[in-house]
């Protein structure tokens, strides 16, 4: 070969690597934390969230995203790993996955792809997720985000980055609360209408908002940097807020997310999906959008070919799992398991013997809600005593009742579907080596193994 061509070829082949490069979508995931999906506008809500909403118009909104966890450190682990909770070991709050469990860093990484977090992690081992961190209390960062899109765009490298907000999550004292009077304020159904709770709602709902105006900064980002019309752009509620049957809880307002999806090209604008799909799917679709396999270790089931329209459906069950050990106040031992279809839900509560605790009932909703139920106020009795004392089965008509208020469990008519449902939930259970109560009186024990060899690493040799 002559010395003088070698100069051309190596040039072609930065040329192709880069143009390569340029075609991997990047991908932009963002998180809400304590959020319940029904309040968000597009969902029919009464929170003011016009990116969102406006987001909803240009891509795929979601009726049927769920995550496996109502809480905030499974949830994540649940995200990145693309793994139920129990397999990874990340099930209670406050916790750490199993030192060999992969995640998204190891994914996509290999795939060319820089893999960032800023914001919110609750995530652990800290050095097994091998993202670039950048957070700003706890919120993310938008100079650091700002510096990664430039440099991306610049180097035509491609990025999958994770902006994890902590909002709408208490003391709820950010947004403009002006905008939502407690006097005007919808309660829902499910709880009952106290001063108190009406200012807590107000104050919650200004905070939806304020992480709204956090996606439209997000969304400003990438076009400010020419990308968005390569980014597939995701936005998610997490699980329900932290008034009571929400957050902490197996019920929909604890287990279904918003999800709205906007992929220029390859997501119709303006159009909604009610596949069910789960947050354990977001790692497989990630790797296959940025043309990767997917490892055989993944729980979760790539719903490209939903988000490209070529299918409606995606899975026929979605699970759920409620730790109390490791949470504020929590129960030392009262697992949760749920299963539901696209028309019912089955709970089992296996420690329905002892009354539910958690740190909601310090909250001055909560004790408000006592305080009614005490001087004789018939429905804040009903919440407080549906959400401190659990029968060992729920099952609901999640059509006819969506808010799950009507317990059908000992109706013989539904005893079938009953069946149907538990068999489900006791394969899926198997499947995750979670033997329930035994399970959960092991909780956490990994991560003090993992304290207990991290601190031996930092003694004087």
């Amino acid at each position: 070969m002559k010395p003088s061509l070698i100069p051309f070829l190596i040039a072609a082949v930065l040329s192709a690597s880069n143009a390569i490069a340029a075609e991997k979508p990047n991908l932009l995931f963002i998180i809400a934390d304590d959020c319940t999906f029904r309040d968000v506008g597009c969902y029919g809500g009464q929170a003011h969230t016009p990116h969102i909403d406006k987001l909803a118009t240009e891509g795929m909104r979601f009726t049927h995203c769920f995550q496996t966890a109502p809480m905030c450190s499974p949830t994540r682990h649940n995200i990145y790993t693309g793994q139920y909770p129990v397999k990874t070991g990340a099930y209670p709050n406050h916790t750490a996955t199993y030192d060999h469990v992969q995640n998204i860093t190891h994914y996509l990484k290999p795939l060319g792809y820089r893999v960032a977090l800023s914001g919110k992690t609750h995530i652990g081992p800290r050095e097994l997720f091998e993202f670039e961190y950048s957070s700003q209390d706890n919120n993310p960062d938008m100079d650091s985000i700002d510096r990664l899109l430039r440099e991306s765009a610049k180097n035509d490298t491609p990025f999958c980055l994770f902006a994890c907000s902590n909002e709408p999550h208490t003391p709820w004292n950010k947004g403009d609360s002006s905008r939502y009077p407690p006097s005007k304020v919808k309660i829902p159904p499910y709880l009952a209408d106290t001063p108190a709770v009406r200012e807590g709602f107000s104050r919650y709902l200004a905070e939806v908002t304020y992480y709204d105006d956090q996606v439209g900064q997000l969304l400003d980002l990438l076009e400010k940097h020419d990308l968005a019309e390569n980014t597939l752009v995701m936005v998610v509620s997490e699980q329900g807020n932290s008034m009571p049957l929400a957050k902490w809880t197996c019920y929909d307002n604890g287990l279904q997310s918003a999800m709205v999806v906007r992929w220029p090209g390859n997501v119709q604008p303006g159009s909604v999906s009610d596949a069910m799909v789960e947050y354990v799917d977001v790692t497989p679709t990630f790797v296959e959008v940025a043309g990767g396999e997917l490892a055989p270790e993944l729980d979760g089931r790539s719903f490209v070919d939903v988000l490209r329209g070529k299918s409606n459906e995606h899975k026929d069950y979605v699970y759920g799992v409620m730790t109390t050990r490791g949470i504020i106040n929590g129960n030392e031992c009262y697992p949760i398991r749920s299963v539901r279809s696209r028309t019912h839900k089955l709970i089992v509560n296996l420690k329905s013997d002892q009354t539910f605790t958690n740190v909601c009932m310090k909250s001055p909703e909560f004790v408000s809600l006592l305080e009614a139920a005490s001087a004789g106020d018939k429905q804040a009795q009903r919440v407080v005593e549906r959400y401190q004392y659990r029968p060992p089965v729920e099952f609901y008509d999640v059509v006819a009742d969506p808010l799950e208020m009507n317990n059908l469990a000992d109706d013989p008519t539904h005893a079938e579907t009953i069946a149907i449902l538990k068999a489900e939930l006791d394969d899926w259970m198997v499947s995750q080596g979670d033997k329930g109560i035994e399970t959960e009186m092991v909780a956490n024990h990994h991560k003090k193994k993992q304290s207990q060899k991290g601190s031996k690493k930092t003694k004087p040799e």
